[in-house]
């Protein structure tokens, strides 16, 4: 992906100042890179485990709606 990333579509900065990579950027890229990205839309399926299923879990608690 040769193409100039734009701020607000492609990444945010987060309150720490982490360049944070939003789930359009990666779906524009196709695959997941292993990495356990934040708006990861691949369910993180490069992450080796036992990563991967702590991240899993994340993700289902932070969806679920609060009561």
């Amino acid at each position: 992906m040769n193409r100039q990333l734009i701020e607000g579509k492609d990444f945010y900065y987060d309150e720490h100042g982490y360049v944070v990579f939003t789930e359009a950027y990666h779906i524009s890229k196709g695959y997941c890179c292993g990495h356990g990205c934040r708006h990861c839309p691949f369910d993180y399926e490069s992450v080796p485990e036992p990563k991967r299923s702590e991240l899993l879990t994340q993700k289902q608690k932070a969806t679920e709606p609060k009561a």
